[in-house]
């Protein structure tokens, strides 16, 4: 053949290149005057981790965010009964007390003068009352002798009872009296531990919610305050079991769902759950923890690890590697979920290998290399 011919029949040559991703067979035709054809086939298998579709028990988890709180009694606030100066203030944060322990002990100004005018106040309607009584009971003795006129009489009666309801009160304000002078000095109500001082001796503070001055925690007695969405709050059983984690924690501490709300917060769209630890916790009051709930249980189901779920516009799916050991892609419905498993209610079987790493991108049709875990 000559040099002019050959490169004739080169420029006649038509090649064509079909190439897929991800390891599919490319051919490339090469031609002659389309007389002779060359096939050339390659297969780089991607390489995948599958796991088995099983039958097995789900137990559905419910995740929340919590807070760790004291117990309801378990948190005293101390707050001035009236304006007044603190004189007396012995703990400082973190120091243990015993039931029954001085935590705070106030001066209150007036105090004193108020108790003793109301104790007087008292004294003067008592003897009020005695002389009331007295006259009425002259009085019915000479209206029995025909002395003294009925209306004397009416008239002596209604002064007595008048005498007796100025004591009443008297009583009333003396015992609020004594009531404030006992709030004076606050002592402990159960053994825990000053959680935080606000203020020191000789500060004035109000009596006012917004002005503390001392708090004691039981820190035997923690409890968590979850707030899990309405959706899932139906789910959630009383006594059902429960994990308490901190952010970033491998492993919790055991708890169990103590109550439920029985109304939600519109704003947030979400309800509080209570929860109490199974034993003392070495959390600390006011820490932000992970919950993980309980809720529904199902026996007999498909379940694969939540990895192998595909989520693509809409689509839920998974790719199965095949007894070809190429990819398919298998559209399933899911059902209940954990943290790591997912029930699958329509679209594989058990014994499907379902894929769990390597998945993403993957083809239909693609070859794969099944890797050892």
């Amino acid at each position: 053949m000559t040099q002019p011919h050959r490169r004739s029949v080169t420029a006649n040559i038509v090649r064509h290149v079909r190439y897929v991703a991800w390891g599919v067979p490319f051919v490339v035709l090469t031609g002659c005057h389309d007389k002779s054809v060359e096939r050339i086939e390659t297969t780089a298998a991607v390489p995948v981790t599958v796991e088995t579709a099983k039958v097995d028990v789900l137990v559905a988890r419910i995740s929340a965010s919590g807070l760790v709180t004291a117990a309801p009694g378990a948190e005293l606030t101390v707050i001035a009964p009236e304006a007044a100066r603190i004189v007396q203030m012995p703990y400082a944060e973190g120091d243990a007390v015993k039931a029954g322990d001085l935590l705070v002990r106030f001066d209150v100004p007036t105090l004193a003068a108020d108790l003793a005018a109301r104790r007087a106040a008292v004294a003067q309607a008592t003897a009020r009352v005695e002389a009331a009584r007295a006259n009425f009971a002259r009085l019915s003795s000479l209206l029995a002798q025909g002395v003294a006129a009925p209306r004397e009489v009416e008239d002596a009666k209604r002064q007595q009872a008048e005498a007796e309801a100025e004591r009443a009160q008297a009583d009333g304000a003396l015992e609020a009296a004594a009531s404030l002078a006992e709030r004076s000095v606050v002592r402990a109500t159960f053994s825990g531990v000053v959680s935080k001082r606000f203020h020191n001796p000789g500060d004035f503070v109000e009596p006012s919610a917004a002005d503390p001055v001392l708090g004691v925690i039981d820190v035997t007695r923690l409890q968590v305050t979850a707030s899990v969405p309405v959706a899932d709050l139906r789910r959630v059983t009383v006594g059902h079991a429960a994990e308490i984690r901190s952010p970033g924690q491998d492993e919790g501490d055991a708890a169990r769902v103590l109550t439920k709300a029985v109304r939600v917060d519109p704003a947030s769209a979400t309800g509080d759950v209570r929860l109490a630890f199974a034993r003392p916790t070495s959390l600390t009051a006011g820490t932000r923890v992970d919950v993980e709930i309980v809720g529904e249980e199902r026996k007999n189901v498909i379940v694969i690890p939540a990895a192998a779920i595909v989520s693509e516009e809409g689509e839920v799916f998974v790719m199965v590697a095949g007894p070809d050991n190429k990819a398919h892609k298998y559209p399933v419905a899911i059902g209940l979920s954990s943290r790591t498993l997912v029930e699958i209610t329509s679209g594989l079987k058990a014994g499907d290998r379902v894929i769990v790493r390597g998945q993403d991108g993957l083809p239909e049709g693609a070859t794969v290399a099944v890797e050892a875990r």
